[in-house]
């Protein structure tokens, strides 16, 4: 089991856990994804991310922006300015909607999950 949190942020990955293996989570909130729901949102994240590095050096310093994704079942959204930013994360299931769930994550609390996110996929990949 991989487990890692810092202030404001939860990630936790135990491969023996079949149908939900992956929890994130937050300040007073957790939820717990399939494989299959974290395969497809951490390069979500990552290219926003990607996204949002690429925008930085022209973005003026009380500039703001928000970068919007969306890749069933997923839609994100990247909101800041050019040093820090809020991730924001709903979960939607157009056919079979099972659950449903949306999530926050404030600034600096959505920079280290996204980092810990990037490091936890390619320590397995």
């Amino acid at each position: 089991m991989i487990n890692e949190e810092g202030p404001g942020w939860r990630l936790a990955r135990d491969t023996l856990r079949r149908n939900f293996p992956v929890l994130i989570g937050g300040d007073n909130w957790a939820i717990e994804l399939t494989a299959n729901e974290w395969d497809s949102l951490v390069p979500l994240i990552g290219d926003l991310v990607e996204q949002h590095k690429q925008l930085e050096k022209q973005l003026m310093p009380q500039e703001s922006i928000a970068l919007e994704l969306e890749r069933k079942p997923w839609w994100a959204c990247l909101d800041g300015d050019k040093d820090s930013w809020s991730l924001k994360l709903i979960l939607e299931y157009e056919e079979n909607p099972l659950r449903g769930v949306e999530v926050q994550w404030p600034t600096p609390a959505s920079k280290a999950i996204a980092t810990a996110m990037r490091t936890m996929w390619d320590s397995y990949q």
